[in-house]
Order: structure tokens, then sequence, then C-alpha cells
């Protein structure tokens, strides 16, 4: 069927007047130009909107006065009731289906790492396999960092300079932090991040300042380094410049972990392990070895007994070797919790 535009501006069926489409748009619109008029649902009153008594449990159902209140208070409650029965089972869903979305993110695939510069390599997970260069702000991995240098004749040259834009290397602490000074009013994000660990630290001649120290970690945070919100999560974990506040300190781990962040990962599993839920440790876990194996490695070598208790918790048993892959630790629990769950959860050994 065909149809035409009146001058409602809408679009009608050529078999209904358009007189009377017009008629019920203009009553639509002056209804919702209208004040509002709040009717009694008991007596029928009307009243304005601040007169007028609402219903304390559904705040849908407007009364003149506590006397109606009362007196419809019998009437409405089967309305009421089921009124706040759909609302929390909608809201309960709303909160499900927000849970899901914010599981898919946090447990996928994290960003990979930047390439170096002047190798065009994936810059290495681990701290040592890179430097940050405060004469121009590169980040270059250590290979290119420490590589020989040749002259035009074939001999090796001492390589004091910066291997991207050949500037002499600073020789005191004193110089690399006024460069990394400069660094910081251009906005080098991580320069502020380095800065704000100086005064969490208090190191450089910098006073212990927590309090600056999150600030700047926030500005660091907003320009795109990850790993300043792990020191904001580290900082609300263990009440360094803040109360101690684990929702934030996970808040902000997941802020981290989300743009790739080893470590904030790995606080992460642990918190989880700690909790009671092994499944979801287990899969940060296994994100984190994706990322790096030795640098899950080296973080476990700090805590010789913590793969031992998680098999253990579970029945397992585990001999712990650092010779060992942590990829088969993390598998083996995995493995065995995969085979001994129930429609109630993980059995108990």
């Amino acid at each position: 069927m065909s149809t035409s535009v009146n001058s409602c501006n809408k679009k009608v069926d050529d078999g209904v007047p358009k007189s009377s489409v017009c008629q019920v748009n203009d009553m639509l619109r002056n209804l919702s130009t209208a004040d509002d008029v709040i009717v009694c649902a008991n007596c029928g009153k009307e009243g304005s909107n601040n007169d007028m008594n609402t219903c304390n449990k559904c705040k849908m159902v407007k009364y003149c006065n506590a006397v109606c209140k009362k007196v419809h208070k019998k009437k409405h409650k089967k309305e009421c009731d089921e009124y706040i029965r759909l609302a929390t089972e909608k809201r309960n869903e709303d909160l499900r289906i927000a849970a899901e979305l914010h599981d898919k993110e946090l447990f996928k695939q994290p960003p990979a790492a930047e390439d170096c510069p002047i190798c065009f390599q994936r810059l290495p997970t681990l701290d040592s396999g890179w430097r940050y260069q405060t004469c121009c702000g590169k980040v270059i991995c250590s290979g290119c960092v420490y590589a020989p240098v040749y002259d035009n004749q074939g001999n090796k040259v001492d390589n004091q300079k910066c291997p991207f834009c050949r500037i002499p290397t600073p020789y005191t602490d004193e110089e690399a932090v006024q460069r990394e000074k400069k660094r910081v009013d251009l906005g080098d994000r991580i320069a502020i991040h380095n800065l704000g660990v100086c005064y969490s630290e208090g190191e450089y001649g910098y006073p212990q300042n927590h309090t600056k120290a999150i600030e700047l970690w926030h500005q660091a945070a907003e320009l795109g380094q990850t790993e300043a919100y792990t020191h904001i999560g580290y900082a609300y974990d263990y009440g360094q410049g803040v109360e101690v506040d684990k929702k934030k300190a996970i808040y902000y781990y997941e802020l981290a972990a989300i743009g790739g962040d080893e470590a904030a990962r790995y606080n992460l599993g642990l918190m989880e392990e700690d909790s009671g839920n092994i499944d979801r440790a287990i899969k940060h876990y296994m994100i984190l070895l994706s990322l790096s194996e030795i640098q899950t490695k080296n973080y476990f070598q700090g805590d010789r007994n913590r793969c031992e208790s998680v098999a253990s918790k579970f029945g397992g048993h585990l001999m712990y070797d650092l010779s060992i892959p942590i990829f088969f630790v993390v598998a083996y629990v995995s493995s065995w919790i995969h085979f001994n769950k129930d429609s109630n959860g993980i059995k108990k050994a």
C-alpha cells in the first residue's frame, strides 16, 4: 500500500483520513507541551507534582494526601508488588548482561606490545628487555640499545649515544632527571608515569608524596599509559596515599589488565584465587601466559608455594620446579577443575 506525507509530517496510509491523524498528533503534542497534571489514584483529584504523595515502593502512583494513600494501599498492593517484581527482574537481567559484557572485555586477548622504532621487532615483556630514552621519549629494545656501532671503516666505536636520536647518553642521575622533566613538560605519558614513581618512592631528590604520585598516574593513564592504572590500584590495595579500598583496587587493576599490563593481570589472578574463584584466576593466568611465559615464571618465583597451594585446594599434588614452564602448572590445575565439576560447582577432595 502506498504512503504519503500529510501536513503533520507523518507517513499515513491513503485509506486513513488525514484530518483524523492530524487531530491525534495535535492532541499528543498538546499533552507533551502542557503542564503536567497529576491525578490522585484514589479520589481523582488533580494537583501538581510537588503537592502529591508518592507510593514509597513503586514510585509510580500519586495521591493528593496521606489519607487517600492509606485508603488506596490495599487496592494498589497487588499492582505495586507486580511492578516491583518486574522491575527487579529487569534490573537483575541488566546486571547480568553488564557482567557478561564486562567479563568479555576483561578476558579477551590484550593488545600487542609496541614495536621497537629501530628494528621494528615487538618489544619484550620483561622490563629488562627495553629502555625508555629520556632524550627523545622513545622506547627501544635492549638489543638495539646495546648493539655495537661501527664507523665507516668498520671499526667498533664507543656507543654512548641514543641509538634513535644520537644524543649522548646522560652520565649522571641529575642530567637524566632534567631531561625527564622536559619530557613531562611536553606531556610525555611515560615521563609523567615515571615522575609519579619518583614521588611514590621518594627517589632522585623528590620528596615522598603518594598523593602527588596518584595525581601524576591519573594524568599518565588518561594519556594512555596503562601501567599507571596498576600503580593506582596498588595504592588502593595497600592504602598508600588513600584509604584501603579493594573494590577500587580491582577496578584499576582491571583497567590496566585490559590494556595489557601483566602485573595487574597477575594481581587479579591472586585476588580471585584468594576469594575462591579459581576458574576466574585460571583465566587470568592463562592470558598472562599467552603474553609472556617467562614473565609469569618470574612472578611465581616470588611465591614458590603459590601453584602448590592452588593444586592442593582441589586434592591435586604438584611438585613445583622452576625449571618447568609455568604453563604446565596452570594447565594441571585447570584440567583437574574441568574433570571434577558437578552441577553445584567444584567438588572438594
